[in-house]
């Protein structure tokens, strides 16, 4: 390890993400053209150095830095020019002509690259890429479109960080308007897309497609992502089903949770006709995001102290200010409101609520291993 390396260590610096796909090749593609007049210019300065040596009689230095001189066309004044020999002077005045010409052919292709505006558009992706490179925890959300808009609404205001993939032509002007800090102008069923999202360092992906082909290839797709780039944790994939019958279709093949627009609407209404002081709570203090209140499924390892434990005995509304409301057994099923009595079991969920630093608390009391030094105060 060199000193540079200690160095970092001790400061605790860690090197600069690099982005899975760098666009490397496609900026290296634009400045081909350049090869030409550039070697031109080598060319002539060979050609000028020579002839300076052999004509003039100057040395290597002088006659390179004469040709330099004449080559640019900056005009006389250095090494006596007025004393050049005929053949000299016409010498000079051919490197001059080739100078201009090969300076002309440079500007031209400068202005060509520019106005195709291929090399900004590969400058402004690459910098988004370093921009998502540094993402962790993030979401990919697939396709813009009215969920879209609304669900990076609320990921803004809970401060979680997400990436938008689409293949429209006008997503720049889409991101601004919409605030979207990180996007890519792709489909996003492509294994390109996924690695320009940085998909290997994110939480989960979202499709919102209204088309069922769609979301069909975006779950396929990440699916096969983890297997091919063996991801350690399964992503949370989110999707969206405009028809209801399409949910067990879709969670079959691999979604995780699958919304329908539709049921939930129907949810909705009927739980503000049936309950409306109960809606109205729930909008104030579990919706907001700035509420004190929140609710999370906490999962229960192997090697919990609670597993086995009676819910009553782990005081956790006590010791953490929180309340299990239900618990999802390792088959799936819900058991809701459970009585003090009931056994905790490994690899269950507590369905907590409480205050967000009560609901971080209880996480850490679940993970560790032995019976936490606050239950002797209790």
């Amino acid at each position: 390890m060199n000193l540079i390396q200690k160095l970092q260590k001790f400061l605790n610096w860690e090197p600069s993400p690099k982005p899975d796909i760098t666009l490397n090749a496609e900026l290296y593609a634009q400045f081909l053209p350049f090869r030409t007049p550039l070697i031109l210019i080598q060319l002539c300065m060979i050609f000028g150095t020579l002839g300076y040596m052999y004509i003039e009689g100057h040395t290597l230095i002088n006659a390179l830095f004469q040709t330099g001189y004449t080559f640019t066309t900056v005009g006389f004044g250095s090494l006596g020019e007025g004393e050049f020999s005929p053949l000299g002077k016409l010498f000079t005045i051919t490197l001059i002509i080739f100078g201009f010409a090969v300076f002309t052919l440079a500007l031209g292709i400068i202005v060509d690259v520019i106005n195709r505006g291929e090399l900004k558009r590969i400058l402004k992706e690459r910098k988004m890429l370093y921009r998502i490179a540094r993402l962790k925890k993030h979401f990919v959300i697939c396709y813009h479109n009215e969920y879209a808009v609304q669900v990076t609404k609320q990921l803004r205001a809970n401060h979680i960080p997400f990436v938008v993939i689409d293949p429209r032509a006008d997503m720049e002007a889409l991101a601004k308007q919409y605030q979207y800090p990180y996007y890519i102008q792709a489909e996003p069923h492509t294994e390109e897309a996924m690695l320009k999202a940085h998909l290997s360092s994110a939480k989960g992906l979202i499709t919102l497609s209204s088309s069922m082909a769609d979301n069909i290839a975006l779950i396929a797709s990440v699916r096969l992502f983890e297997k091919e780039h063996r991801i350690p944790s399964a992503y949370y994939v989110i999707s969206a089903a405009e028809d209801v019958n399409d949910i067990d279709k879709l969670k079959k093949l691999g979604a995780d949770t699958v919304v329908s627009p539709t049921k939930l609407t129907a949810q909705r209404i009927t739980a503000m006709a049936a309950r409306p002081d109960m809606e109205n709570l729930l909008e104030q203090f579990l919706y907001k995001s700035d509420t004190p209140l929140d609710m999370e499924e906490i999962f229960v390892p192997k090697t919990s102290w609670m597993v086995l434990k009676k819910l009553k005995e782990t005081h956790l509304r006590d010791i953490a200010n929180v309340s299990v409301i239900g618990i999802t057994k390792k088959d799936g099923k819900l058991m809701p409101m459970p009585k003090g009595d009931v056994l905790v079991m490994s690899e269950c969920k507590l369905l907590v609520i409480g205050t967000q630093k009560g609901i971080l608390f209880t996480k850490t009391l679940v993970k560790k291993h032995e019976k936490p030094e606050e239950l002797k105060y209790v």
